[in-house]
């Protein structure tokens, strides 16, 4: 019984591994698409709001 106990935490940890893996490709592919226009546009803006409202304090 321990040895199938031993067996399902390595399967685990190599589930995980991957897991973690393919986490990792997915994020790296989106961090390197670009943004869209739209939310240039956006977020040009809130920046503009955040600046003149708040007087450029953080």
């Amino acid at each position: 019984m321990t040895k199938d106990k031993n067996e399902d935490g390595v399967d685990r940890r190599a589930i995980r591994a991957q897991i973690d893996e393919n986490l990792r490709l997915v994020y790296r592919e989106a961090l390197s698409e670009e943004l869209p226009d739209r939310f240039r546009d956006l977020l040009a803006q809130l920046k503009a709001k955040d600046g003149s409202g708040k007087g450029g304090t953080e």
